[in-house]
């Protein structure tokens, strides 16, 4: 993707340390929201309202680059709907069912997810520490997922709300995988073009809510998450995470995702005031770790 002069933009890593300090605060917000909004209509709205804000901007440049952009409307819009809309829609949903701590610390997953889809449909190679590292956060995702107890996993009814996150956890980490595809064009038009798809996706699984009588209307509460994950996940951090991917590479940046469980597990502690238990703290310190060993020598892109 085409966007300002570098130099306009942090330093890659401040830039990927700050998407997920972002994202770290969509999970408690997402847990804010709670019984105050349904999940589909939470999506739905903050994409309309992060489209509000970005289309004014995005329309000349729109414009300007419509013949370059519409052989690769399909790659966009399929990246709309799942990176956007269906992983939003699902995480919401699995918070409805789960703690955010844990929401945040199974998001760890996303770059080996990331690792093995690249080398699947790319050939993209990794490193034997790279592959150590996300052994790491992959255990760290299993105790966080079995409440600290993986070796008694077959004798445990496991969480739906972590089943599901799961699920939103492939979809995103394809996402991030396929953003290698996307073209040279200017960052407000990706914006656009994903945000939209995202809104008209999330309209229709709120329709269907609303035909299944599942709807939640929201309250004044839910409307101030909207305003937050609309200006700050949808936009800044997206912003920050596609540049900083752009120039560091995804195997290299890709493991940054797992700095969102440090921060939304302090912020679900000190917002929400949810239990930090001692597994918890075992599976960050995996993460760490693991970002620790995969950085070390990560020289592929």
């Amino acid at each position: 993707m085409k966007s300002a002069q570098g130099r306009l933009y942090p330093h890659p890593y401040v830039m990927l340390t700050l998407a997920p300090l972002i994202w770290g605060g969509n999970s408690v917000a997402g847990k804010l929201a709670v019984g105050h909004i349904s999940p589909a209509l939470l999506t739905s709205f903050r994409w309309l309202g992060a489209m509000l804000i970005v289309l004014p901007f995005a329309l000349p440049h729109l414009k300007r680059q419509w013949s370059d952009l519409k052989p690769h409307l399909p790659l966009l819009l399929a990246l709309g709907v799942i990176g956007f809309s269906a992983f939003n829609n699902i995480m919401y949903l699995a918070l409805n069912h789960t703690s955010a701590i844990n929401v945040g610390i199974e998001q760890a997953a996303i770059p080996m997810l990331v690792f093995i889809i690249n080398y699947l449909f790319f050939r993209l190679r990794t490193t034997r520490r790279q592959m150590i590292g996300f052994g790491l956060t992959l255990l760290g995702v299993v105790i966080v997922v079995t409440n600290g107890n993986p070796l008694g996993v077959l004798d445990q009814s496991l969480n739906y709300g972590d089943l599901i996150m799961m699920i939103a956890v492939l979809l995103y980490a394809v996402y991030s995988a396929f953003l290698i595809k996307v073209p040279q064009i200017h960052w407000l038009n990706f914006m656009a073009i994903l945000g939209f798809s995202a809104f008209v996706t999330s309209a229709a699984f709120a329709i269907f809510d609303w035909h299944q009588g599942n709807q939640i209307a929201p309250d004044l509460q839910a409307m101030a998450v909207v305003v937050y994950i609309a200006i700050f996940p949808s936009i800044i951090g997206q912003i920050m995470w596609m540049r900083g991917l752009e120039r560091l590479g995804s195997n290299r940046g890709g493991v940054f995702i797992n700095l969102v469980p440090v921060f939304s597990s302090l912020f679900a502690i000190l917002l929400l005031g949810e239990s930090f238990e001692l597994f918890h703290a075992i599976s960050l310190l995996l993460v760490l770790l693991g970002i620790g060993l995969a950085q070390s020598t990560a020289k592929t892109r």
